[in-house]
């Protein structure tokens, strides 16, 4: 089966609520390929690997959770840039990009998926007075070492987690929040979470991990985002009858 691209792009829109969020990037579709879709690929980031691997496939449509237009990026179309829009056109493959609705999303978000693969339970937001914020609160079946938090999260995500804060400390209220979200540990911590979770670590987090009290995880900025876009993807599939496939890139951060 196949889905008129704008049929899939008023779907995505409704269902991710793309109008209540003020973002970096243009959220939907960012570069324009053929009319219909019947081979949906999907990323986390549109990078030069994933466009090649994607139009090997024969991927009608990437959708991924990075891609371009970035907020201050050079304007120009040159080099990398060039390179990456060339392959794109040249296929005839469109290009769409959920970025902060996609984070958000109680479903199909990267928030969402994470929790749930985690097996956190009972979960808030962890920001309750900004309609379109993101993350979340809630907590362990029940209470567990630190260590064994970060060994659940090694088995997930095939990766080890940096850790900040005693091992053998136990923790059961855990806040997230995916990707780089290090900056919302101090609104984890009035949240009273005991543990804040999120995918990269900058120099600041350390010291403010163990002034305000509570240990935190990095897990990795793409292998806490790998989640949300397969499960939108997935949904997309079922819904219009497509194919799809996940395209995975191995990145350390």
């Amino acid at each position: 089966m196949s889905v008129l691209l704008q049929e899939l792009l008023r779907h995505c829109d409704r269902t991710l609520s793309t109008a209540r969020f003020k973002d970096y990037c243009p959220n939907g579709l960012q570069v324009e390929g053929r009319p219909r879709v019947a081979r949906l690929a999907a990323a986390v980031t549109a990078n030069q690997s994933v466009l090649d691997a994607a139009v090997e496939w024969g991927a009608d449509a990437l959708i991924v959770h990075h891609g371009y237009f970035w907020r201050g990026e050079d304007q120009q179309i040159v080099g990398m840039k060039r390179r990456r829009l060339a392959t794109l056109l040249s296929a005839e493959m469109s290009l769409l990009a959920y970025h902060l609705p996609l984070d958000a999303h109680p479903v199909l978000g990267n928030n969402a998926q994470w929790g749930q693969r985690m097996g956190f339970e009972g979960s808030e937001p962890l920001d309750a007075d900004d309609p379109a914020a993101v993350g979340n609160v809630g907590r362990l079946s029940s209470a567990m070492p630190l260590q064994d938090v970060a060994s659940r999260i090694e088995s997930l995500t095939g990766r080890e987690p940096m850790i900040i804060g005693d091992l053998s400390e136990s923790v059961e209220r855990v806040a997230w929040c995916t990707g780089a979200a290090q900056g919302y540990i101090e609104k984890a911590a009035a949240a009273g979470a005991q543990l804040y979770i999120s995918g990269e670590i900058s120099e600041p987090t350390v010291h403010a991990a163990r002034e305000l009290g509570i240990a935190y995880i990095a897990a990795g900025h793409h292998a806490t985002e790998r989640y949300g876009v397969q499960a939108l993807a997935g949904s997309l599939a079922e819904t219009f009858e497509l194919q799809w496939t996940f395209i995975d890139c191995d990145n350390p951060v």
